[in-house]
């Protein structure tokens, strides 16, 4: 079987060298064909999509603070926290540090042209305040301001106060 095999293969090459195409020549040619149809493939431009309208979710917890940045069906178009940009331990929390994170999420999002933003905000830590102010400095027009902190009608009972 092997032996059959081999004989093909002489019999092969000898009908190439007799039209003058050497085998590798071949391929190559095949191999370049197919790049040259990637390339043509990659060289139509990516349609960037241009989003006027636009979700901020801004979530400042006592620790922490998130902001992401979404169009109206809630796909996410940039997003950055305080521990992403360097800040550790108690300075997450801080009202300087919320308006830096915004000032990372602004960048990555000016890209898609959002202009207009809701703004939803949850939570009780202190950048609440500094990141909303944040968002209209960074030249975003805000056409709502929503607060979606959780707040317990009577439902689990509170943890026990710290003694300090």
């Amino acid at each position: 079987m092997v032996e059959e095999k081999a004989e093909v293969k002489k019999e092969e090459i000898e009908k190439v060298a007799e039209k003058g195409i050497d085998e590798n020549q071949e391929v190559l040619g095949a191999e370049n064909a197919v790049q040259a149809e990637d390339v043509k493939k990659k060289k139509s431009k990516k349609i960037k999509r241009q989003i006027l309208k636009g979700r901020a979710s801004i979530k400042c917890t006592y620790n922490n603070t998130m902001v992401s940045i979404s169009d109206l069906n809630g796909n996410i178009l940039g997003w950055a926290t305080s521990g992403l940009l360097g800040f550790k331990g108690a300075k997450k929390a801080t009202p300087y540090a919320a308006t830096q994170v915004v000032g990372n999420v602004s960048e990555k999002v000016k890209k898609f042209g959002v202009r207009e933003l809701e703004v939803y905000v949850k939570g009780v830590g202190s950048g609440r305040e500094a990141s909303v102010r944040a968002l209209n400095n960074n030249g975003f027009e805000l056409v709502l301001i929503k607060d979606r902190t959780p707040i317990p009608h009577n439902g689990c009972r509170p943890k026990k106060p710290r003694r300090v």
